[in-house]
């Protein structure tokens, strides 16, 4: 039979079959909702029930078109959008807007403004500019919503006091006195119970407080009002749900093209800024979240744009409000749990099962009650922080302007006057330089604050002439930029100066800042922090100026002359120390020769390293030390780590004087109390850090490649007893805490988030900052702090390869190193 042919005549219809103790194949794939997502849902349409409803009274639009946005924007959005926790429905940023568009162009043409919104926001997210609406001022951003917060609150105060609101907030204004003669108690009063709950609810105190606490706010003040007016027979305006076959939908838009094409373009950047805005906020929410059952993705924020102009389409074509990203919905969908897109499209679900089937329960919920939520939301969208915030980064006047502007005139004027005032506060402090002169003990200081540019030249150089000829000079530049024409009037200065016997020191705060070489030291060009990056500071290699002759062309001895040599190339001729060989390498400062000697005194690196430092670094320093040494020294960490010389404290944990009490021994080792054999140098640091110097917090700092923790791991038991072998005993605990072997015996080893220990030794590390954690404890002083709650202790690891940071996080596995990640650094 021909090798060919196969075996079996039916082998190319043979089924393939699992291996015989192999599970049997599972069927087809199930659409499985995580419980978190589900409670999260639950939670989520509570708080969007009644606020959708009041949003779309607040506009003047037909009530079910809050249902519709907000069933719209959790289905829609929520599962094309690129921000999977994000919850988007009708917004309170959206209500002025909203409101404008209806009184001006009537309810469809305001739906069909809405889709051609959608489009826009589709445009813009394939031309993938979604970054460039984060280049907009917070400042602009919190006082655009702080002014809609202040026009919703005017408004709707009208509603809760029994009236109908006016047009704009002047008007508003102008009618309340009239409007508080007439007031409705029936409104007055349920409106102040709704206020009541809505503050109150979320206090309740005690165990009782905890588990109602976990009902939404909004709806226990809505529901609360509701069955109060019910019980007692309140006759007041009602909601009035109309039946869904009469239910508007959008028609062709019907108005000026400029009217149009304006009142589109700002639904589209408010829409869209917001829902950036918010989609940014969340994922700093999901990061700070303390415990996570799942991961969720950072947000593709092109993508969001995507689902935002999708949903905006089909919200606008059914008849709904403009949708954009809602930061209480979205918060509150995280603190529920939330791990995925789910919650966000089952809460649009379940607002879709309320609108057909609750109908009877919705139409008793009295206007009143609806118009004091939102009343409170508006009040919330005017924030403290927010206030503070810009005040503190000086931007308080574009905050101001734009909230104004949005309350007086509207949302597209109010941020087109915010965006002009920010961008003459930017020129403002571009142009604004501080220039000063002191005489300070012979010495001329002239101190220049702030960017350095063309129109500061008349005043730098009245300044300059103000420096005496042949004087001592000092030119402090703290800013960042300097541009062609100062930089020429500085060098001019500092050349004639020069050459009328005076001397002149440029140094700035910032790098590149200088404006010519700095004074060589014996041939070295050091700039400040050169030392901590392992600098050997190396002479210019100079040619000889014939084959035989190697004199210095500065006029410096040779090797010969100060009898040192480093050695012989291949044709017999010597190499004199700090001139290049053939290899063209120079040579250290410092290196030693052949004869062992060297050819610089001694101390001569360290006096360089302080020359640099009173040149460099004292004349930006010395106020502060100053102060320091008037009021001694106040640190908030004792920090103990171990000697090696890569682990610099003070930048790893950026750190300046007087902030950390640093010890510091090989391998960061803390002794037990009576084992220190007559060494009670770091229980003596311990005791004064936490009973004198009162500190906060004791941090163990461990890091990569510790020579201490290989010495532990190829220590011989039986080897001489030398002082370093001596103290490696304190680490032998953490070397029994983590057996050579790894065996298994049922406990967790300390460990880094996100991947395993390298090796042994970075294992034991690790291990040992658990272990001297332990050791901390047992002494008196830190015990006492403890349990006084005056002091707590960390755990720290930090890779020098990599320039990493891991925190440890205290858990009954036994601890896990944490990469500190950066989050919150306006805090």
């Amino acid at each position: 039979m021909s090798a060919c042919v196969p075996a079996r005549a039916d082998s190319a219809r043979t089924k393939h079959v699992h291996p015989p103790h192999s599970p049997p194949p599972g069927g087809p794939r199930r659409f499985r909702v995580a419980g978190a997502d589900v409670s999260a849902a639950i939670a989520v349409f509570l708080i969007a029930l009644p606020l959708s409803l009041g949003i779309a009274l607040a506009t003047g639009a037909p009530l079910q078109a809050g249902l519709v946005a907000a069933a719209v924007g959790g289905i829609v959005a929520g599962r094309i959008g690129g921000c999977p926790l994000q919850v988007s429905g009708p917004a309170a940023g959206l209500t002025v807007v909203t409101a404008d568009l209806i009184q001006q162009y009537g309810w469809r043409t305001t739906c069909a403004i809405t889709v051609l919104a959608g489009i826009a926001q589709l445009g813009l997210g394939c031309l993938r500019v979604a970054r460039t609406a984060l280049a907009v001022s917070p400042a602009i951003v919190h006082g655009m919503l702080a002014g809609i917060g202040v026009t919703i609150a005017v408004a709707q105060l009208h509603i809760v006091l029994g009236g109908t609101p006016q047009s704009s907030v002047p008007d508003n204004l102008v009618a309340l006195p009239a409007q508080l003669a007439n007031l409705h108690p029936a409104d007055v009063a349920v409106s102040v119970l709704t206020l009541t709950l809505l503050l109150l609810w979320p206090r309740l105190p005690g165990r009782a407080g905890d588990i109602l606490g976990k009902l939404p706010a909004a709806l226990i003040a809505v529901g609360g009002a509701t069955a109060v007016a019910a019980l007692t027979g309140l006759r007041l305006p009602k909601v009035d749900l109309p039946s869904w076959s009469s239910h508007a939908l959008a028609s062709l838009p019907d108005g000026p093209v400029l009217g149009l094409v304006s009142a589109v373009l700002t639904t589209t950047l408010v829409c869209s800024v917001q829902s950036l805005l918010g989609a940014v906020a969340v994922d700093k929410l999901v990061a700070a979240r303390p415990a996570l059952t799942g991961r969720v993705k950072r947000s593709d924020l092109d993508r969001e744009l995507l689902g935002q102009g999708a949903a905006n389409i089909v919200s606008g074509s059914l008849g709904g409000l403009p949708i954009a990203g809602v930061a209480v919905r979205s918060s509150a969908n995280v603190a529920a749990g939330a791990v995925s897109r789910n919650s966000t499209m089952l809460h649009g679900v379940l607002v879709v099962i309320a609108a057909l089937l609750m109908v009877p329960a919705l139409e008793l919920i009295p206007l009143a009650s609806l118009a004091a939520l939102v009343m409170a939301v508006g009040l919330k969208m005017v924030s403290l922080n927010h206030i503070r915030t810009v005040t503190r980064h000086r931007e308080v006047l574009v905050y101001a302007v734009t909230t104004c502007g949005v309350v007086f005139l509207g949302v597209l004027e109010g941020v087109a006057l915010g965006i002009a005032v920010a961008v003459g506060v930017a020129l403002h402090r571009l142009t604004r330089t501080r220039i000063t002169h002191d005489d300070i003990e012979g010495v001329h200081h002239v101190h220049v604050r702030g960017q350095l540019t063309f129109l500061a030249v008349p005043r730098l150089s009245r300044v300059l002439h103000q420096v005496p000829h042949g004087a001592d000079a000092v030119v402090e530049l703290d800013g960042s930029f300097m541009d062609h024409a100062a930089y020429e009037t500085l060098q001019d200065w500092q050349k004639t100066h020069t050459a009328q016997g005076g001397s002149v020191d440029i140094t700035g705060r910032r790098p590149g800042t200088r404006i010519s070489e700095p004074a060589e030291v014996d041939g070295c060009r050091c700039r400040p922090w050169t030392p901590w990056r392992n600098h050997q500071c190396e002479r210019p290699s100079k040619a000889p100026a014939s084959g035989t002759d190697r004199r210095s062309t500065a006029g410096e001895p040779t090797g010969e002359s100060r009898g040192t040599t480093t050695g012989q190339n291949t044709s017999g001729t010597s190499r004199e120390s700090g001139e290049s060989g053939e290899s063209g390498v120079p040579v250290p400062y410092g290196a030693t020769g052949a004869t062992g000697a060297t050819d610089q005194p001694p101390g001569h690196e360290l006096a360089r390293g302080i020359n640099a430092f009173h040149r460099n670094t004292t004349p930006l320093m010395r106020r502060e030390l100053a102060r320091l040494a008037r009021e001694g020294q106040q640190p908030s960490q004792l920090f103990l780590t171990c000697a090696d010389s890569r682990v610099v404290t003070s930048m790893i944990t950026s750190s300046g004087p007087g902030d950390l009490f640093v010890v510091r021994n090989v391998g960061n080792f803390v002794p037990l109390p009576g084992e220190e054999s007559g060494d009670d140098s770091v229980a003596a640091a311990i005791e004064y850090a936490v009973d004198v110097l009162k500190v906060r917090s004791i941090t163990v700092c461990g890091h990569s490649g510790c020579g201490a923790m290989q010495a532990l791991l190829g220590a011989d038991p039986g080897g001489a007893r030398t002082p370093l072998q001596r103290w490696l005993r304190h680490g032998l605990p953490s070397l029994e805490r983590v057996p050579a072997d790894a065996a298994e015996d049922g406990r967790e080893r300390p460990r880094l988030a996100g991947r395993a220990p390298a090796d042994a030794a970075e294992r034991l590390c690790l291990a040992n900052v658990v272990q001297q954690l332990e050791h901390l404890r047992a002494h008196e002083s830190v015990a006492r702090a403890l349990g006084a709650g005056d002091l707590e202790l960390q755990g720290m690891y930090f890779h020098v390869g990599e320039a990493q940071s891991y925190l440890l996080s205290e858990d009954p596995e036994g601890g896990v190193f944490e990469l500190v990640r950066e989050t919150n650094l306006t805090a």
